[in-house]
């Protein structure tokens, strides 16, 4: 793989020492969006906000940044931090909106850059009462937003059967969906449908026949659970479709996977939006309609052996980065 790298070393706050968070891929992520200091860029995931970071260190004052997540306590953060710098905006709400929100400030065909790290972050894992991780017991919440949609605990209450076995299967590529589908399905007709993260951690254990080497048997079905309760995958695909309209030529799209459901979305829509399509060789003209959209100037990244030593979070991950065409 192609690894974008920087001279470059980053000075700020957010730069964690050992135990903090650690934002995957920075100085990749940053190089990839091709920061003009007077740009329009978008941080979709603002997360803890150590990428919005690295951004604004390479903005003028005529430089402009909006920050966009779904998690209030994001939100929350990042109104302390950046709520007083004039380059800044912040939106509560879902990066799918984005396209609203370029119509109604004007951004629409102007944006210069837009960063995702998609998944759920660290802080959102290491919080016990927010329900992501089945290492810390606490509500089976798992929604980005817990003032908006149903909580895990609620979704699984009412879910059809079928239903959970095919988001297991789905969006867990979980080989034992139907098994433990089924245990969830005798836990609630018994009254005694898990309400907490160990609960349904230690129900699902206990039905897997057999273990991957290094991975706790729940980890796929939390995974699949959290992306269904959320609707991560319809959110991206929305985003997907408008973003060849929002960025101006010359203009990045930045993405940071962790799942292979959304990275496969991801590289087939650079790779669909980056070539003509089914022609015949030798076509000399092709119609406007038909031009792509998009280029991508740089294989797709993975961290280091350094940076997951550092941050185990990070193996999983990979960015891609595709450029806007005139």
């Amino acid at each position: 793989m192609n690894c974008l790298r920087s001279s470059k070393r980053f000075h700020y706050e957010a730069l964690p020492r050992r135990g903090q968070h650690r934002p995957v891929l920075l100085e990749a992520a940053i190089d990839a969006m091709a920061i003009r200091a007077n740009g329009v860029y978008v941080d979709g995931t603002f997360g803890r906000g150590g990428h919005a970071a690295a951004i604004l260190e390479r903005l003028a004052t005529d430089g402009r940044l909006c920050l966009i997540d779904k998690d209030p306590v994001a939100i929350s953060r990042a109104q302390q931090k950046h709520a007083a710098d004039a380059r800044c905006s912040i939106h509560h709400g879902s990066f799918a909106e984005l396209g609203a929100l370029a119509d109604a400030s004007g951004m629409r065909g102007r944006i210069d850059g837009v960063l995702l790290d998609l998944g759920a972050s660290s802080p959102q894992l290491d919080e016990a009462q927010r329900g992501f991780s089945f290492l810390r017991d606490g509500p089976l919440d798992m929604r980005m937003d817990p003032s908006t949609g149903v909580s895990a605990a609620a979704w699984l209450a009412d879910a059809p059967l079928s239903q959970i076995e095919e988001v297991l299967r789905r969006y867990g590529e979980e080989r034992y969906a139907r098994r433990i589908a089924q245990a969830i399905d005798a836990s609630r007709q018994a009254g005694r449908l898990p309400q907490t993260t160990g609960a349904l951690a230690a129900l699902i254990s206990a039905v897997v026949p057999r273990r991957e080497m290094g991975k706790h048997p729940a980890t796929r079905s939390f995974q699949a659970i959290r992306i269904a309760v959320n609707d991560e995958l319809e959110e991206l695909r929305c985003f997907l479709a408008e973003i060849c309209d929002l960025l101006c030529a010359g203009g990045r799209l930045v993405v940071i996977s962790f799942h292979s459901l959304e990275d496969r979305l991801v590289k087939r829509f650079m790779r669909d939006h980056s070539r003509i399509g089914d022609l015949p060789a030798g076509i000399p003209i092709v119609a406007e309609s038909m031009r792509p959209q998009l280029r991508r100037p740089a294989k797709p990244v993975r961290p280091d052996a350094e940076e997951i030593r550092a941050n185990p979070r990070a193996r999983s991950a990979v960015l891609r980065v595709a450029e806007r065409l005139p």
